[in-house]
């Protein structure tokens, strides 16, 4: 049952992974058969697996079709990012209130390699650094269940940020809103860190919104 456990847990990883990185793009078919010789686990641990990303709104069965992952239209995009702002805000409070000194030097790193990035014009790098930048203020705020739905949140909607960053300019406005926060966050001041979360993601909605406007 253990072993059973485990192959289940794993391929729901893996495939979690692929789906966030863009390596299995909204409306890939998911082959059971397939994936249980690519991932080195059973049909049925690919079986349970892809119920589990089903559950988080990664993925849908089609009747005769079998499973695909999802396709997030712009509407439902903004939805999501529109959950995130309230909980990004609360993430970044607690950030504030619960931070290390430790922790305020690895954020200050990540923005200074993020500004790095949007310099070399480099965005498949800055994306990866912003993904880990809330990583760790997810970590300093120490607050699990907001953590856990954004995650789950933010691996709907990761093809659309992507594609945001790659309009001009828009890399070096993140980069911008994101060290604000940062420094609200390395200041210690949960108000300001709350705000500046917020005013960051309402960007992230106009953007996308503007979108569907052309």
């Amino acid at each position: 049952m253990e072993v059973a456990t485990h192959g289940r847990d794993a391929a729901e990883d893996r495939l979690r992974a692929a789906i966030t990185r863009g390596e299995m793009p909204p409306g890939h078919r998911m082959v059971e058969a397939d994936l249980a010789e690519d991932l080195g686990v059973t049909r049925n641990a690919v079986r349970l697996a892809i119920d589990a990303l089903i559950a988080e709104g990664l993925v849908e069965r089609i009747p005769n079709r079998g499973a695909r992952v999802r396709t997030v239209s712009v509407a439902e995009a903004i939805e999501i990012v529109e959950c995130r702002t309230v909980l990004e805000g609360l993430l970044a409070a607690k950030a504030a209130e619960r931070i290390t000194d430790a922790e305020i030097d690895r954020l200050r790193t990540q923005t200074d390699a993020m500004e790095r990035a949007v310099a070399d014009g480099d965005l498949l790098e800055y994306s990866a650094l912003v993904a880990q930048l809330h990583a760790l203020i997810r970590d300093a705020a120490r607050q699990a269940t907001a953590g856990r739905l954004i995650e789950r949140l933010q691996a709907q909607i990761v093809r659309h940020q992507f594609q945001l960053s790659l309009r001009p300019g828009r890399a070096r406005l993140s980069s911008t809103e994101l060290h604000r926060v940062v420094e609200a966050i390395a200041a210690r001041d949960p108000r300001a860190a709350e705000a500046a979360a917020r005013s960051h993601l309402q960007s992230v909605v106009a953007a996308l919104a503007e979108s569907t406007a052309h």
